[in-house]
């Protein structure tokens, strides 16, 4: 079974910046998706974006143009780089790899102030 570990959560003010990364506990086969997904208090939990072993990406209408997801597929790690952040996209960010693996990263909460 793969393991997913995320990083880079905190606090940030409205219109900040943040990096989250998360690494595979194992190489991972291919095909495969790697994807990040947000729960806010209250709220069910949302696709972010996802990425494609092979590169092709998608994004939630909320964040296109702001967050940008990428992968190293040598270090197995996924990558999301948060920018104009709002207060709304507060919330508990969770990695997920699918393919011939669905797993889920523990969360890492992500608190962006007004």
């Amino acid at each position: 079974q793969v393991q997913l570990v995320e990083s880079g959560g905190g606090l940030v003010q409205a219109g900040g910046s943040l990096r989250l990364s998360c690494a595979a506990s194992r190489v991972i086969f291919r095909p495969n998706v790697m994807g990040w997904y947000r729960q806010a208090p209250g709220k069910q939990r949302e696709l972010v974006a996802t990425v494609t072993s092979s590169g092709s990406t998608n994004y939630a209408d909320s964040v296109r143009g702001r967050f940008t997801i990428s992968r190293d597929n040598a270090k197995n790690t996924v990558f999301l780089q948060m920018n104009s952040l709002k207060p709304e996209d507060t919330a508990v960010y969770y990695c997920r790899i699918t393919g011939p693996y669905d797993a889920w990263g523990q969360g890492t909460q992500v608190t962006v102030s007004s």
